[in-house]
């Protein structure tokens, strides 16, 4: 499973992974377990660029032929940036989730929030508790 959670990303329950870039600003995806769950991603609905988001809002939404399921706010802050490239090849969550499968980038409001996302050995234990819980 650790070759499936790179050390360098923060995590949340919701299987979202964030990645630290310049200025407060942190690129946002799925987990690989999160698309391997969900199958073939055929559809996304992103956020709009300078939406303001709080931490756990409902903010886009991913489709497969399985389910749709909603992608949620990791932290508090404005939609600076989305991946257009999604529009026309969804399946780029599914091929390259921690690459060019990212779905937008947001500019962190209040740092604080960080320090309730999880480490890569942290959603690693998550993830054993779920599978342990089924």
């Amino acid at each position: 499973m650790s070759n499936q959670t790179p050390e360098n990303l923060y995590y949340t329950k919701n299987h979202e992974w964030l990645h630290p870039e310049a200025n407060s600003c942190y690129r946002v995806g799925m987990t690989s377990q999160a698309q391997s769950l969900l199958g073939e991603v055929i559809f996304v609905d992103l956020p709009g660029l300078e939406e303001v988001l709080s931490a756990g809002e409902n903010c886009a939404v991913t489709e497969s032929e399985k389910a749709a399921v909603d992608v949620y706010a990791p932290i508090s802050g404005k939609i600076i940036a989305i991946n257009e490239a999604l529009n026309g090849e969804p399946e780029l969550i599914n091929q390259d989730p921690y690459g060019k499968g990212w779905l937008f980038v947001i500019q962190a409001s209040d740092k604080i929030e960080l320090s309730q996302l999880l480490t890569a050995s942290d959603y690693q234990t998550y993830q054993q508790e779920l599978v342990d819980s089924e």
